[in-house]
């Protein structure tokens, strides 16, 4: 029998379910600034959480959005 650590054998979860299991059990939250689920102002609202934790993204040098 061979012994594979969580992650390296089986079945790998979708993108979808790992970011949904961060939520639920580590209180972590990874969107994208361009799911298209997302309003135009939840859009806008990721793009200045992320500016603001992070610094602006590659292409976007140093402006600032308010």
């Amino acid at each position: 029998m061979r012994f594979s650590p969580r992650g390296y054998g089986g079945t790998r979860r979708d993108p979808d379910q790992v970011r949904r299991d961060g939520w639920h059990e580590l209180g972590l939250l990874a969107v994208s600034v361009d799911d298209p689920r997302l309003t135009w102002p939840e859009r806008e609202m990721v793009a200045q959480l992320g500016r603001k934790l992070y610094g602006p993204r590659a292409g976007e040098g140093g402006r600032s959005h308010g």
